[in-house]
């Protein structure tokens, strides 16, 4: 089995995310190879084979300086024929999401998305929420496979590495770069929160925020959060959600209410100090992570809890 790692750029060094893949491959087993795409990037090549990439295709023009998806999807075809590879690994970003159903596509492959582990020679991802874990393989040929940042530690160290050029067709691409624009923060920064208390879907309804969710953060002087689904379901704007595809937060104490613990959300607030899960399922994933869970409905103790403080705070 040959791995291809496709590497993301941001603010003018390599993403952690792409070393994450190099310790992904190496969970695989086999040979693998990486590329690095973008303009001038040569340095970051090295650097990157040097760290572990092993082998590193550079698809380097000007063409590539911003992300593009047709030129990105071409860039990664030319690597694939190069290095052989049958197995292509991508992060579960937002570029990432963009680009690797369409490799899929044009090299009529397998693909897998949101996955956080390799086991018995299959690629691991959570389904009905994370509720599950299936093991999914894609029965043979090529596969383009999705992994979630922070779903394994990244490579650290050396490792003998080489670069290679390699040359890309773009003049196809239908799709150019125009500008990047920072939508104007809104809410509250999650990110800056030392309190962070999240509902999620078991919460069940979108007024049960303000009525159940809010008041326990205010009376720990702290922030409330969403996870995806809360978010994606309207109930609440998107500054709220926490997890990859969301905010980030490493705060003292992360209160989770009602969240199952799918990965995406895991990976967003693992870091936290000191994590409490409330959820009426004893096998919720959430409770992996959390220092202290508490099995029962969150309708009885979060109340309970809120009184308590706002009491013993006089």
């Amino acid at each position: 089995m040959s791995t291809l790692i496709v590497t993301e750029i941001q603010k003018g060094a390599i993403r952690e995310a792409s070393y994450e893949l190099v310790a992904f491959a190496q969970k695989i087993g086999g040979d693998y190879a990486s590329l690095v795409i973008g303009s001038g990037v040569g340095d970051l090549a090295t650097a990157f084979a040097g760290k572990g990439g092993g082998k590193t295709y550079v698809a380097d023009d000007a063409s590539l300086a911003d992300y593009n998806v047709d030129g990105y999807n071409a860039a990664i075809q030319a690597a694939v024929a190069a290095s052989g590879a049958t197995t292509i690994l991508v992060s579960n970003t937002p570029s990432g999401w963009d680009v690797a159903p369409r490799v899929a596509a044009a090299l009529d492959a397998g693909f897998i998305s949101d996955v956080f582990n390799h086991q018995d020679g299959n690629f691991v991802r959570r389904v009905f929420n994370g509720k599950l874990d299936a093991q999914v393989s894609a029965g043979g040929g090529t596969t383009v496979v999705t992994v979630q940042p922070g779903a394994i530690a990244p490579f650290e160290g050396s490792a003998d590495g080489s670069t290679e050029a390699l040359s890309v067709d773009t003049s196809g691409a239908r799709a150019k770069f125009v500008e990047t624009k920072v939508a104007e923060a809104k809410g509250v920064d999650l990110s800056k929160a030392e309190i962070i208390v999240s509902g999620g879907r078991g919460v069940g309804d979108p007024e049960k925020f303000p009525e159940v969710i809010q008041p326990l953060a205010d009376a720990l002087g702290g922030a409330m959060g969403a996870s995806r689904p809360v978010v994606d379901a309207g109930w609440l704007p998107h500054e709220y959600q926490v997890g990859s595809s969301g905010q980030v937060v490493t705060p003292k104490l992360y209160v989770a209410c009602g969240i199952s613990g799918a990965i995406q959300h895991l990976v967003g607030m693992k870091g936290s100090n000191f994590i409490v899960a409330i959820n009426k399922d004893a096998d919720a994933p959430i409770f992996e992570v959390a220092q202290l869970g508490v099995v029962g409905d969150l309708f009885e103790i979060v109340p309970a809890l809120t009184a308590a403080i706002t009491a013993a705070k006089g």
